[in-house]
């Protein structure tokens, strides 16, 4: 078990000499994943396994045939460039299928959490005016629901039944188009230039709905960076990255890092209740050689004895989202042998701060600036910081780095609000030391990242006022030991209503059905009002404040 690099040896080196062209065209599912069926047909693409133990593997060459055959049926139903198309599905193959369908055909796809209400789903698909909705069984009767709420909605696709109104894709494979195995050349199949838009994904801010996050198809070459430099991944690893398909994090560890690598991936399919310590014999049994995880994840496994495990090929394990606590790092080191090293990026990005396998970890610390990535630390002038003196993290713009999103869809306000002169403005803050490590210190915003999840509070807060009991709400990140940060709402109660247990447990029960249910609050807090500026907006970070405050140490992790 060794922590030495394979793909960068000497930080400042390459750093100092990276450049990255993109070519005119390009296109994920043709270049990377259809060169790699035509170099080696055997060469092993994924791994699937669920909770019961069932396996299936797939080459690069059967990814390659089977999502031609789907972009052959997202074609006879009428999708073509430029379309979009939620792709609403768990941890099963036909996501990385679908999706590579709509790559090759340069439809637009966006994926969603298969957690989300009827109405997140509509906000979704009337905001992005999306054209298709690709799910399995279990969420088709959410889409039947609001269907008739939703114009641009043309088709429907489910992919493990048949239901009257869908496109089934069992029957469709049944029946293939006579050329299914490749992928035909018709009208509306046009070539993809690596500007145009790849995928939408939707991510939550402190007001309003969540926001439209849009890459173009260069988006994979910037995972060069997650991929060949954090991850170190190269085409003999197995890589096992534990995120859900919902998310960006998915395309950075379970798509375009490892793949444009050539690596294989493993996907562990997660459904119901799930303990964290499932992963450790999934990682012996597997042989996985680089592991990705949340540091909630990490928090949990630690618990269990890490030396009964014979994870001896394992060699390299990240982490991101939020920092590590020192003595998470510590003791899984004792039961491994392995550091963890920690990166930073977003929805709106790529792998942009990391600590790299060939540099010193420094527990708590992003690391540094990835290759193609010009980084500062800004006052709230825009004006530079000095070292160890805490400012916005501003990413350089010009020249445009290879992975940067393009913007926030039809949202020109936030746009103005991220991008400032030859800078865009992450949102969050850090400090860097005197060997120009980053350290993260925390959000400009509202936005809480709860195990691996951003949650804006607006939609908690709207939910909550649904109740009958609730007059005011305000909901913000609480620390905690094992996720990080959990939910917390203060509460304003309507005349009538008395403080109780049961009735705290009856909003949080009440809020799980009103919206996504890792949203609801883990903590509510009977308040008699709330802090407001003169113009009568909530000031969170005053409760924020209060929170870290009563935490002490905690707040630090």
């Amino acid at each position: 078990m060794s922590d030495a690099g394979h793909n960068m040896h000497n930080y400042q080196e390459v750093y100092s000499h990276f450049s990255q062209k993109v070519p005119e065209y390009y296109n994920f599912g043709f270049d990377v994943i259809d060169r790699l069926a035509a170099e080696d047909r055997n060469r092993l693409a994924m791994i699937w396994v669920n909770q019961e133990g069932k396996e299936k593997t797939f080459t690069f060459r059967q990814m390659m045939n089977l999502s031609n055959s789907a972009a052959n049926m997202l074609l006879k139903y009428g999708i073509k460039k430029g379309d979009r198309v939620i792709v609403m599905l768990t941890r099963i193959p036909e996501w990385w299928i679908f999706s590579l369908a709509c790559i090759k055909l340069g439809a637009v796809f966006c994926p969603c959490p298969t957690m989300l209400t009827k109405k997140d789903l509509k906000y979704r698909i009337n905001a992005a005016n999306i054209r298709m909705v690709i799910t399995d069984n279990e969420n088709t009767k959410k889409v039947e629901e609001i269907s008739p709420e939703c114009p641009s909605l043309r088709s429907r696709l489910v992919v493990d039944a048949d239901i009257p109104g869908w496109i089934s894709y069992r029957e469709e494979q049944e029946y293939p188009a006579p050329v299914s195995r490749r992928l035909v050349t018709m009208t509306g199949m046009e070539r993809t230039k690596a500007t145009d838009p790849l995928v939408i994904y939707f991510t939550s801010g402190t007001t309003g709905e969540p926001k439209m996050v849009v890459h173009n198809h260069s988006l994979p070459l910037g995972h060069i960076a997650t991929g060949k430099f954090w991850l170190d991944l190269t085409h003999n690893d197995l890589h096992f990255t534990l995120a859900d398909t919902g998310w960006a994090k998915s395309s950075w560890g379970k798509f375009f890092g490892p793949w444009i690598q050539g690596a294989c991936i493993l996907v562990y399919d997660i459904r119901g209740r799930f303990k964290a310590t499932e992963l450790l014999p999934i990682l012996e049994k597997h042989e996985v050689t680089v592991f990705c995880a949340p540091p909630t994840v990490y928090r949990m496994l630690i618990l269990a004895d890490l030396k009964k495990y014979d994870l001896k090929e394992l060699r390299h394990c990240v982490s991101a989202g939020e920092p590590l606590n020192p003595e998470v790092i510590r003791v899984w080191n004792e039961g491994t042998g392995l550091t963890i090293y920690e990166g930073y990026g977003q929805t709106e990005l790529v792998l942009v701060i990391g600590t790299f396998p060939c540099m010193e970890a420094r527990p708590g610390s992003m690391g540094k600036p990835s290759p193609g990535w010009h980084i500062e630390l800004h006052d709230d002038e825009g004006r530079p910081v000095p070292e160890g003196e805490v400012g916005r993290i501003a990413i350089r713009v010009k020249p445009r780095p290879v992975g940067l999103f393009d913007g926030y869809l039809n949202d020109p306000e936030a746009n103005a609000n991220a991008f400032s002169g030859d800078f865009y403005y992450t949102g969050d803050k850090a400090y860097t030391d005197s060997d120009g490590y980053f350290w993260f210190v925390g959000r400009d915003d509202d936005v809480i990242k709860s195990s691996g999840y951003r949650i804006g509070p607006f939609e908690v807060e709207s939910a909550l006022l649904e109740h009958p009991a609730v007059r005011e709400a305000a909901v913000v990140g609480s620390p905690d030991v094992i996720r990080g940060m959990i939910v917390k709402a203060f509460v304003v109660l309507k005349e009538g209503y008395t403080p109780s247990e049961q009735l705290i447990q009856e909003i949080q029960r009440f809020v799980k059905k009103t919206t996504a249910p890792y949203k609801y609050p883990r903590a509510i807090e009977f308040v008699d009002d709330l802090p407001k500026t003169i113009s009568g907006k909530i000031k969170r970070n005053v409760l924020r404040e209060k929170e870290l405050q009563a935490a002490g140490p905690v707040g630090n992790l």
